[in-house]
């Protein structure tokens, strides 16, 4: 029976990389996990199906599956902190919020920046008192900084210039958050940090391990279908900036 489940993710997960290869716009090249993992499980479910891993000393197994069951308690753990955020709204009249940045195309903001960006311009009309600092350099495939990328888009809907701020430097989430620190009070201003569902709680943690004050999530969709790949790539994330005190 293990053998035909581990067979049937394999399958699963190397049918889900070949969709987002080629019928989705990914931003970044983890998605390759998905081919990884899906060659690793038919692997074995292959080698179970032939016998071999029962061959295998009992000692090994027993390792194998202990630390199997402790990564997978870790990774619900993980992905349970990650999903308590995803319908964060956030305060009223805040005095700024920070859009982060994220892939922009020579076409514009990236359908995961829109998304951020929409939220913004939704928050930005209702609490007109808000400015907003939009946060994000210039990645090497990238026509110009996300924040020049992010500031046209909200020109273009109607948003005051004189509102927008951009912080152009930053390359991380973490750099986001401490460069645009430096446009604030991060002591007294009430802050609100707009990004997708699934990165809110990493973003609200680093911010309030920065030293701000009084700060908030406000959480944008997510492309359904990439959501998998995202709360997966975000599980990796949080793990390396809790391991690096980031948060």
């Amino acid at each position: 029976m293990g053998h035909i489940v581990g067979m049937g993710f394999g399958v699963l997960f190397i049918f889900y990389f070949l969709c987002i290869e080629f019928f989705t716009g990914h931003g970044t090249n983890f998605y390759f996990i998905w081919l990884f993992m899906g060659i690793a499980f038919s692997a074995w479910g292959f080698l179970g199906r032939k016998g071999v891993w029962l061959a295998l000393p009992i000692w090994l197994r027993r390792g194998t599956g202990i630390c199997f069951v402790i990564g997978m308690l870790c990774f619900v753990f993980v992905e349970g902190l990650i999903i308590s955020r995803f319908w964060a709204k956030g305060e009223q009249e805040l005095d700024y919020i920070i859009v982060l940045g994220a892939q922009l195309k020579p076409s514009g903001p990236s359908q995961v920046l829109r998304l951020r960006l929409d939220t913004a311009y939704d928050y930005l009309e209702a609490n007109p008192d808000t400015q907003v600092i939009v946060s994000g350099g210039q990645g090497a495939n990238e026509p110009d900084t996300e924040a020049q990328g992010m500031y046209d888009y909200l020109v273009k809907r109607g948003i005051d210039p004189g509102r927008i701020i951009r912080e152009d430097r930053s390359t991380s989430t973490t750099q986001n958050i401490a460069f645009s620190s430096e446009f604030l009070d991060k002591e007294t201003d009430k802050i609100g940090i707009i990004t997708n569902n699934f990165h809110v709680f990493r973003a609200t943690r680093i911010a309030q391990a920065a030293g701000y004050k009084n700060v908030c999530g406000i959480a944008a969709p997510s492309y359904p279908f990439l959501q998998p790949n995202n709360m997966l790539r975000e599980f990796f994330g949080v793990t390396k900036d809790y391991l690096f005190g980031n948060m």
